[in-house]
């Protein structure tokens, strides 16, 4: 049997890296949000304390993003997405280790800045393999990223009577991906202008529906075991595990995501995980007894996985019709980088409107995201460059 051309083999490595750099960034991630109320309680922050260092940092992460933009077409987004695991690494440390509470403000807005830069160049990397393979990769990259998300669910149940110095280990992590080989650029230098030619209409089209996504994601993530507690009033043990099946539910699709989308479309897969997602916040909605609410919350996992890595592959589409190699890689980087803020309006979305509108009563409260599935229907249909993924030309790794 002969070996594999060197190009193919470059190829692996670096999707091996990019699953890699999104298991991490998922497990860094949900390590620090399940240990939020220990991290509330170490601090003596209140609820609205709480909520203002986590506005902080999420404004902050759009900022990492905004800045990834820049940097990316100038030292490639392979360079800028190490700088930010070492700095998610480095910070991530000096939040659990930190003396005081001045020092943890600080690190957690620096990880702030660290999320925004990885989530960017992460997805960048993954758009750049797809586009070199000329198949579809990103389901399965944030299926690497849900998995990370349920390891770190399962190690924070499973390590809550660690000491709390234990847990700066997660940021060993980080570190150990930045030494990953990612996809480099191959073209030359990139151009720098991007602004040509780039239908943002379309675009935010598809932005839309990310937010949509995203306003649910959160909103089953952070209002979930709150309304298991509060309208079912569930056994507390069982309250922690309310998002754990909606997480593998998701990854489990995802990581199939890739030959699904091939088979089906990416239209037609997402009309009809809109409807399975309508049916779930139905179920959750209308819900008796809480295990049939998290039946629901399951469901909806299952609806909702591909529309986050398809919409940024439908994006990415658009951006890199008709250029040149190099030009494609720069102007397809900027509008990642862009369409990932779409990520952020979608979390604060699903964490106010939720809480805010459900003040009297839950059930009301994921009305919202029962609403806003139905305009995927809609929206669906501007990701049909994600039914062709542009393929760019190979030239070793």
């Amino acid at each position: 049997m002969s070996a594999a051309p060197p190009a193919d083999t470059g190829r692996r490595r670096a999707r091996a890296a990019i699953a890699a750099a999104f298991f991490t960034q998922g497990l860094v991630f949900i390590s620090l949000t399940t240990r939020l109320p220990r991290l509330q309680d170490r601090w003596d922050l209140g609820e609205l304390a709480l909520s203002g260092v986590l506005l902080m940092m999420v404004l902050l992460a759009g900022a990492g993003s905004l800045l990834a933009e820049r940097l990316a077409p100038r030292l490639d987004s392979a360079v800028v997405l190490r700088a930010g695991l070492l700095v998610v690494a480095c910070s991530v440390a000096v939040v659990v280790l930190a003396p005081t509470a001045v020092v943890f403000v600080l690190a957690l807005a620096a990880y702030g800045v660290g999320l925004g830069l990885v989530d960017a160049t992460g997805n960048m990397q993954a758009v750049a393999l797809e586009h070199r393979m000329g198949r579809v990769v990103l389901p399965s990259c944030h299926g690497a990223w849900t998995l990370g998300g349920v390891v770190a669910a399962v190690l924070t149940l499973a390590t809550s009577g660690a000491p709390w110095s234990a847990i700066a280990v997660v940021s060993l992590l980080p570190l150990a991906a930045a030494a990953a080989p990612y996809l480099a650029r191959d073209h030359g230098t990139a151009a720098t202008s991007t602004e040509t030619d780039v239908p943002w209409r379309a675009i935010v089209t598809i932005g839309l529906a990310l937010v949509v996504f995203y306003t649910v994601d959160t909103a089953a993530a952070a209002w979930g075991p709150v309304y298991l507690d509060d309208v079912f009033d569930a056994p507390e043990d069982l309250v922690a595990l309310a998002t754990l099946p909606y997480l593998v539910a998701s990854g489990l699709v995802r990581l199939v995501g890739d030959r699904l989308t091939e088979r089906v479309g990416a239209v037609r897969l997402l009309r009809a995980g809109a409807a399975i997602a309508f049916v779930a916040l139905a179920l959750v909605v209308a819900a008796p007894t809480w295990p049939v609410a998290v039946a629901g919350f399951t469901l909806l996992g299952c609806g909702v996985a591909v529309v986050a890595p398809l919409s940024f592959s439908a994006a990415a589409a658009l951006a890199g019709r008709d250029a040149d190699p190099a030009t494609r890689r720069a102007r397809v980087d900027a509008v990642v980088a862009r369409f990932n803020q779409f990520n952020y309006v979608g979390a604060l979305l699903g964490a106010v409107m939720t809480g805010a509108v459900g003040a009297g009563s839950l059930r009301v409260g994921f009305a919202v995201p029962l609403v806003l599935v139905v305009a995927l229907f809609w929206l669906a249909r501007a990701f049909a460059p994600a039914d062709d993924v542009v393929s760019e030309p190979s030239a070793g790794r």
